[in-house]
């Protein structure tokens, strides 16, 4: 319930927002050749005619899963058209309102008059593969560079992983981007062979087929990596040092228990919950936060389209991808929580 309250939250916000800002969409679509009569036209047939508040309730019906319509009077704002809504009839509230079960309906882009579902459900599996890629070498390499940080606290190798990880929180990834794209790609291209833009599916020179590119994935997730990284080898490191300085430890010496078996077997797991939720928030950030870097690389993802709608005043793209997004990141949450149960059974007795 409190996942649902937030996703409410965010609705509002976001279609408040967007729909006070300037611009005509009715014009946005037909462009400069555009008539009064034909912008009525437009204007009516998505709804812009009618209150914000009746446009609100209107897109809330669309999004809920479960939603009323009408099913007869086709000049109905909530009739149930099978063009738009792919729904299947639960029951009906009065001779002419209908309960349906039904994807929810995110309307189409003004530009493209393509589903904003279908520029979602193809775009965002690339964002997604480079999130992942990029939290995993963060997760990684910042719990190993951590853990070998606390074991050699104090040494030259500890000081300079908080050197990097000061530098890295505080490097903003649209500069980074531009600063690794130039090095790698324009400075070192010869030796590296990376290109600054590119896709993870290119089409050959002679148009004859598509080819996998994982070396377009590397610049952008190394990019979006860096910050994650540099905060995973900090909370490692500290929390690493807190439960070597633990009770239970100081036994499993006592106890004549190699080093490295009290590393792995007690202090690793016990140090990992701090760990996963910056993992697990950092991944859900990079989901949104792909924006900028994936338009400096060219990566076709959810980020490259979400600035191109900017540009077009694209609403209904804008809305859907930053809903996605939220979505997102309420089941990651919700993951979380379950894992931290798995983790520490104290969390699992304390909410029985």
């Amino acid at each position: 319930m409190y996942a649902l309250l937030i996703l409410w939250g965010v609705i509002t916000v976001i279609f408040f927002l967007f729909n006070i800002l300037p611009g005509d969409p009715a014009k946005m679509m037909l462009g400069q050749r555009s008539d009064i009569s034909t912008i009525e036209s437009i204007k009516k047939e998505l709804g812009l005619d009618k209150s914000k508040g009746m446009q609100y309730l209107k897109y809330l019906n669309d999004l809920s899963p479960i939603s009323v319509h009408n099913e007869i009077n086709t000049n109905s704002y909530f009739y149930l058209n099978t063009n738009k809504y792919q729904a299947k009839k639960l029951f009906h509230i009065s001779s002419n309102k209908v309960i349906v079960l039904k994807k929810p309906y995110l309307r189409r882009s003004y530009q493209s008059k393509k589903l904003v579902s279908e520029i979602i459900s193809e775009t965002l599996p690339n964002t997604f593969i480079l999130a992942l890629v990029s939290i995993m070498f963060a997760a990684i390499l910042g719990i190993f560079l951590g853990i070998i940080a606390a074991i050699k606290k104090d040494s030259l190798f500890d000081r300079s992983s908080l050197l990097f990880s000061a530098f890295g929180m505080s490097l903003p990834s649209f500069f980074a981007a531009i600063l690794i794209g130039w090095i790698f790609a324009f400075v070192l291209g010869d030796i590296t062979g990376l290109n600054l833009t590119g896709n993870l599916y290119e089409i050959d020179d002679l148009g004859e087929g598509i080819h996998l590119q994982l070396k377009n994935l590397i610049l952008p997730a190394f990019t979006l990596g860096i910050r994650p990284l540099a905060i995973i080898i900090q909370l490692s490191r500290n929390s690493m040092l807190d439960v070597l300085s633990q009770d239970y430890i100081r036994t499993a010496k006592a106890k004549g228990l190699s080093f490295s078996h009290i590393i792995w077997k007690h202090a690793l797991k016990n140090s990992l919950n701090p760990v996963i939720t910056a993992v697990s928030g950092w991944f859900a950030s990079l989901m949104a936060g792909v924006v900028f870097v994936e338009y400096i690389f060219g990566w076709k993802g959810l980020g490259y389209v979400i600035v191109d709608s900017l540009n077009k005043y694209d609403f209904p793209v804008i809305i859907g991808s930053v809903l996605t997004i939220s979505v997102i990141f309420i089941i990651i949450n919700t993951l979380v929580d379950i894992l931290y149960g798995v983790l520490d059974p104290r969390i699992r007795l304390s909410s029985i």
